[in-house]
Parts: C-alpha cells; sequence; structure tokens
C-alpha cells in the first residue's frame, strides 16, 4: 500500500484445501500474490520476469518465464525499500 496507494487487494481462488483464499494485490493488471508458509511468506509478482530488479529482491521463481518470486523467511530478512520500489516498478509496468 506504502508503494502504490491506489492498488486494490482481493481474495481469490477459495478452494476446499483453502478456504481462505489467496491475497492478491492489483492495479491495472494482477502485480502479486501473498502466500503464507510454515517457513516463510512468499511474493509472487506476475509478470515478476519483466520487472528490473537492480537490487535483487528477487530471489525465488527465478527460472519461471513469467513470474518471479521473493520469499520472507522473517520480517527483518527484507530490505523494506528495495521491496516498494520492485513494487512500484510492477505498477509502472501495468500501467505501460
Amino acid at each position: 500500500m506504502q508503494a502504490a496507494p491506489e492498488v486494490v487487494e482481493e481474495v481469490k481462488w477459495r478452494k476446499p484445501s483453502n478456504p481462505d483464499g489467496v491475497p492478491t494485490f492489483s492495479l491495472e493488471g494482477l502485480v502479486c500474490t501473498v502466500e503464507t508458509y510454515k517457513d516463510k511468506v512468499k511474493v509472487t509478482f506476475a509478470k515478476g520476469a519483466s520487472v528490473d530488479d537492480p537490487s535483487g529482491v528477487f530471489n525465488a521463481s527465478l527460472d519461471a518465464g513469467t513470474r518471479r518470486a521473493v520469499d520472507i523467511p522473517a520480517p527483518d530478512a527484507l530490505d523494506e525499500e528495495a521491496f516498494v520500489e520492485l513494487v512500484r516498478r510492477a505498477v509502472d509496468l501495468n500501467r505501460a
């Protein structure tokens, strides 16, 4: 929300194995999804392969054709400024 206050948060893809669904963040298209696991939070960027990441925030799904992800093992394990900039770049890509 800090990176793009006008982004829309929704929950999609509810199913019996995941009744809470998946939080999604969109602005002129899907920006990213968030999933929680025992050992991390995974933020997957829908068009991550096309988002410039000069700070090297992406650390997962690096071989995927379209998406890229950030696995966050602990709250203090994330460079917040670099992450906010990555979200801004993803939003800018959607707007282009």
